[in-house]
């Protein structure tokens, strides 16, 4: 029997065997961004020995919210309490740059016609002042659903307190909705915005992480493997039934898993502090491992741009979650550098532009020849650097 560790990347898919007499072999498969599992599935077919469980690291949620191709950001709607339906377009002060004039903030997941104020209110210390009407619930609940809308988040004032209301109108939602993220049950935290925009980030998550999910675990139920447990960004193990609830626990699954590495190398070598890097093909991360353990925080920002940890926020979206603390430090291997017809210098990253098809001219790719040498060029490297 093997236990197989398998990482899924926005360009290549990792497995690590381990046999039972401790040894161990690697395989890589080209990533199916349209259909992650295909790729996995096809690697463990690869696999000779009878395998006992599965192990599972994976970018989906993060590289979804960079917007990789075959992972679109599905039709997600807000309910939120009466008077509080901006809270995750006006957010806080944060800026990266402090000068910039000209800088954006991150678009809202959740356009302004798909946010509904709900007639509830529950004070600071839990009372009650105004229950949630189902009807009035209802009556959103179908207008959401005949504009497209798959998934749902709900965020009423102080419900960390006291989440009846939400609990009340999940109910409802339920019967319209196959995804509802309620933000008592997913950041049951003080702070509005930060609440909500996790609630909001893990009904945006939910449909794509149960639905690969759902499709993986009948691919292994046919391989004959019952059981497999996923990574979580705070560098434990998840069912699969947690992964589906609270997807964005997930969001920095792969990364969080070099951390976990760096920190088991770290004391082979018998050296305390170390930072990891992870070079992937969408992103390149950092982690700081202290006393052999790796650094965790509990708030993080998603789909923003290359930063430098939790000290500069503003260009993302926050998440009230343990996460291991992870800097983002560049783009990754599978980026490509190029020039426009002036001559000034482009970035992309190769998951927005490549295609299975090697004949095909998309993005800055050109033909046959530069796709398989861009393939050629692009690896998964972790690398632990010493810190004396």
């Amino acid at each position: 029997m093997a236990i197989v560790a398998v990482d899924v990347g926005g360009t290549f898919t990792d497995f690590v065997v381990l046999r039972d007499d401790g040894t161990i072999y690697s395989i890589k498969v080209l990533s199916t961004p349209r259909s992650p599992e295909v790729a996995v599935l096809e690697g463990l077919r690869k696999i000779k020995e009878p395998i006992s469980e599965v192990l599972h690291a994976t970018t989906i949620g993060t590289n979804t919210l960079l917007g990789q191709v075959g992972l679109e950001i599905p039709r997600v709607a807000l309910f939120t309490t009466k008077g509080f339906r901006d809270v995750i377009e006006i957010g806080r002060q944060n800026r990266p740059r402090l000068y910039d004039l000209f800088f954006d903030k991150p678009r809202p997941l959740v356009p302004r016609e798909l946010r509904f104020e709900v007639d509830e209110r529950v004070l600071a210390d839990g009372t009650v002042v105004k229950r949630v009407d189902p009807g009035e619930v209802e009556g959103y609940a179908v207008k959401a659903r005949s504009m497209g809308v798959v998934s749902v988040a709900v965020s009423y004032l102080h419900s960390y307190i006291n989440p009846v209301n939400e609990e009340v109108t999940g109910d409802v939602l339920r019967k319209y909705f196959r995804y509802v993220s309620l933000s008592s049950r997913v950041a049951p935290e003080p702070r509005e915005y930060e609440r909500t925009s996790t609630a909001v980030v893990n009904a945006v998550l939910m449909p794509i992480v149960s639905e690969y999910i759902s499709r993986f675990s009948e691919g292994l139920r046919e391989l004959g493997i019952g059981r497999f447990y996923i990574m979580s960004s705070a560098g434990g193990l998840v069912d699969a039934a947690e992964a589906m609830e609270r997807p964005v626990q997930l969001i920095e699954s792969g990364p969080a898993a070099g951390a976990v590495a760096a920190a088991e190398f770290s004391k082979l070598i018998g050296i305390e502090n170390v930072i990891g890097l992870d070079m992937g093909g969408t992103t390149a991360k950092a982690s700081s491992i202290l006393k052999h353990e790796p650094e965790v925080t509990t708030e993080y920002e998603v789909g923003g741009e290359v930063h430098h940890g939790r000290l500069i926020k503003g260009s993302g979206y926050p998440v009230r979650f343990p996460f291991i603390d992870l800097a983002e430090v560049s783009s990754g291997g599978g980026t490509i550098i190029w020039r426009d017809e002036a001559g000034a210098l482009g970035l992309d990253q190769l998951v927005l532009v490549l295609t299975l098809d090697p004949y095909a001219t998309v993005g800055v790719v050109q033909s046959q020849h530069s796709l398989m040498r861009m393939w050629s060029l692009v690896g998964l490297v972790s690398t632990c650097l010493v810190v004396r």
